[in-house]
């Protein structure tokens, strides 16, 4: 059991009204430790103006000025994303407390918050580590964060018409996708972008990447798995001369110049799991594998 006063980082989902009670679960569980209470200036207005809810004796921070024991995330996976890529570098373990829907990082439930920031004082827990995409470019900088939890996603522009995509590994020519576009993804996101068009689920702690077409012009074109120590090389043409890339979700519009190189960047998220949770467990029940769909 640790005895030292612990820092945590709070972010939220500004989106989702009806979580006043969470947050005051939250704020009163650490409060009784004693802890020192920090949370995200957008968050921070939310509760207190739009929620109108009172908070005493809490920190607030902007954008990554800030250091922590743990950063908590409230909302859906979301949320999880945009508080991985403000702790960044920083490798502070991150929890997500689940306010949203279906909630594969994030997923402690409103009912086990008292429980399990009791256990992180226990330290009964585990540390999950998460491989990250990083993404740079020949020539246009990209303007926000320029690595991905889940995937990094390239894709045509509006209703444009398929784009060509020159693909290479580690120097190696793979293929030119003829596609609306292609989803490079970690195992952590080989559940969300990349499943919905057909890519395989990859079991996190596995060390690989997986690409995966979105609607490929051929059906030759199938899901391939390289080592996460790869170097993936992409250029794109386009008849708008211009693409769309996006990193977990949060696209930026990139001339078809611009050359892409994806590799693993030299730090992990560290996500904290409960002690006993079991990966499978969680994908049969988010999943509802061998449910019966039958009415």
């Amino acid at each position: 059991m640790t005895t030292r006063k612990l820092r945590f980082a709070i972010f939220g989902n500004v989106y989702q009204p009806k979580k006043s009670v969470s947050v005051q679960k939250l704020l009163a569980c650490l409060s009784q430790h004693e802890a020192d209470i920090y949370v995200e200036r957008e968050f921070y207005t939310f509760i207190t103006e739009t929620q109108q809810m009172s908070l005493n004796g809490v920190n607030v921070f902007d954008d990554h000025h800030f250091e922590a024991d743990f950063a908590i995330s409230m909302g859906g996976d979301g949320t999880f994303l945009r508080t991985a890529s403000v702790v960044g570098m920083k490798q502070i373990p991150i929890l997500g407390i689940n306010t949203g829907r279906l909630g594969f990082l994030a997923d402690v439930n409103a009912q086990e918050i008292e429980r399990t920031i009791n256990a992180l004082y226990d330290e009964d827990f585990a540390l999950d580590t998460r491989a990250v995409i990083q993404v740079s470019t020949s020539d246009e900088s990209l303007q926000g964060y320029n690595c991905a939890l889940n995937d990094v996603a390239i894709l045509k522009k509006d209703n444009a018409s398929m784009i060509s995509i020159h693909a290479s590994i580690n120097g190696e020519t793979l293929t030119t996708y003829q596609a609306d576009g292609l989803i490079i993804s970690t195992p952590t996101g080989s559940t969300a972008y990349s499943l919905s068009v057909g890519g395989p689920i990859i079991v996190p702690g596995t060390h690989v990447f997986s690409l995966t077409a979105v609607a490929p012009h051929s059906l030759n074109v199938r899901p391939i798995v390289i080592s996460e120590d790869s170097l993936i090389e992409l250029s794109v043409e386009s008849r708008t001369r211009n693409f769309l890339v996006a990193l977990d979700g949060r696209s930026e519009k990139l001339s078809d110049t611009t050359k892409l190189i994806i590799r693993k960047p030299p730090y992990s998220v560290q996500v904290i799991k409960r002690a006993g949770t079991k990966y499978f467990h969680t994908l049969r029940e988010k999943m509802m594998w061998g449910a019966d769909q039958r009415g």
